[in-house]
């Protein structure tokens, strides 16, 4: 029986994916960091592997009548991927749902209590030698706003709420959820907002949440109040962002994607005092590449065997929907 062919799609400077050498004997594993490279491996090709979300080269490249059966990202995110070819076609489409969850959750946590102990002043004040006594807030009792219920709000919804913290959710639709006070429709996310001491974005982008932060929407939000975006830059409308704080409508912002990425070194948001940025890193645990690697490696062994595949995504949707619960991606 000829073996599937797999190949890998890595930005040029990016190492191997870890723990695919587990398949030898069992698939051939090429990888693909360069146009050419892809071009020449996709007729070839049984399942691609996508750890570069951000490309644009599938579109270009794209053969009539590719081989390619299964197309499996290394993130939650999938836009990238969804061209014509893959969304309209029987190509069944795979994420790495569930393995940055807990990462993601952490890395809010953190930012909230960064917002609520005022610690971006205390840093400010240290590199001046200041000594100066102030009072800061609780997270306990404090109103939350979670925009994409999916695994990872559910998770960021879970370590929150374990701190007293009161988190509602929105998504596609409406629906109970232990982890959340309620989960409301995505199109009640303006009359949730002005009760919101913080607001965090986890959900996908797609065309019902790109731009879907622009200056409406901030002057929606209470006074005050804060912003995390850890699911996708677009979601937010950098501009708009910038203004809100400048303005003192917005208390802060953690941020961890953006429209443009990476940031431009010279992007006024950088000397904002009330922001925090980081390089889309809010996941990344020491020894997330390697459970990458594992996840994709077992998900073959169910392809082999002709078993339904984990982290199915909804082409027409963007992300997983049919997870085995009530929690969808959105």
């Amino acid at each position: 029986m000829t073996q599937p062919t797999i190949t890998v799609l890595l930005a040029e400077d990016e190492p191997s994916l870890p723990g695919l050498d587990s398949l030898s004997g069992q698939a051939e594993v090429r990888e693909a960091r360069t146009r050419s490279e892809l071009e020449a491996a996709l007729p070839v090709t049984d399942i691609l592997v996508v750890t570069d979300f951000r490309t644009g080269m599938l579109a270009d490249v794209w053969p009539n009548n590719c081989p390619v059966r299964w197309v499996h990202a290394t993130s939650a995110g999938v836009d990238a991927l969804m061209i014509d070819p893959i969304r309209h076609s029987d190509i069944v489409v795979t994420n790495a749902r569930g393995i940055f969850d807990r990462g993601i959750a952490e890395y809010v946590l953190g930012a909230l209590l960064m917002f609520t102990k005022d610690t971006l002043t205390n840093l400010a004040l240290m590199k001046e030698h200041r000594w100066q006594h102030r009072e800061t807030g609780l997270l306990r009792g404090s109103r939350v706003v979670v925009v994409g219920a999916g695994s990872i709000g559910r998770e960021v919804a879970t370590l929150l709420g374990a701190l007293g913290v009161r988190v509602s959710g929105t998504a596609r639709h409406a629906r109970e959820d232990s982890a959340f006070e309620k989960v409301y429709a995505q199109q009640d996310l303006p009359t949730l907002l002005p009760d919101a001491d913080a607001v965090i974005i986890t959900a996908p982008l797609t065309p019902d949440t790109e731009g879907l932060f622009d200056a409406d929407q901030f002057l929606r939000m209470k006074p005050g109040a804060t912003l995390v975006n850890v699911g996708r830059g677009p979601i937010v409308q950098t501009e708009a962002l910038l203004a809100a704080l400048r303005s003192g409508r917005l208390g802060g912002a953690a941020m961890d994607v953006f429209e443009e990425e990476p940031l431009p070194a010279d992007h006024p948001l950088w000397d904002q005092p009330n922001v925090m940025i980081s390089a889309h890193m809010a996941g990344d645990f020491i020894g997330w590449r390697t459970a990458l690697g594992q996840q994709f490696a077992d998900n073959f062994q169910r392809w082999q065997k002709g078993e339904p595949l984990e982290n199915p995504v909804s082409k027409e949707h963007g992300y997983v929907s049919n997870a085995g619960g009530p929690t969808p991606d959105a």
